[in-house]
């Protein structure tokens, strides 16, 4: 067994304002630890993998490419694979999750250098 923690860590900043930090991954599935920043905005992306995730703190509102969805503390999520996806923080605190990816995904194509 492998036993990773978030203790201390503040994540890699990935666009203005989204922190990615990597949790566990094995073979079939990698989870991360995500923050959006009040007004950050993930940007609107697609890919391959299956991604479900679970609000912890904070409010954020996911964009489809048919609707905008309230997220709340407490809530879950699926992206399907291809799904047109992203999210905006309108609140006025860090929305903070969890994501599960599968297959693994290390770096999103999204992300800024």
């Amino acid at each position: 067994m492998r036993r990773i923690n978030d203790d201390g860590t503040d994540g890699e900043e990935v666009a203005d304002g989204v922190y990615l930090a990597d949790l566990a991954a094995g073979e079939r599935a990698s989870m991360k630890h995500w923050r959006v920043e009040p007004g950050a905005t993930l940007p609107v992306h697609r890919h391959d993998n299956e991604q479900i995730g679970y609000m912890i703190r904070g409010t954020l509102t996911a964009i489809t490419e048919d609707e905008e969805i309230p997220l709340r503390p407490g809530d879950s999520y699926l992206f399907t694979s291809g799904e047109l996806h992203g999210a905006e923080n309108r609140g006025d605190e860090p929305a903070v999750g969890i994501g599960v990816l599968s297959p693994p995904r290390s770096d999103p194509d999204w992300k800024q250098s």
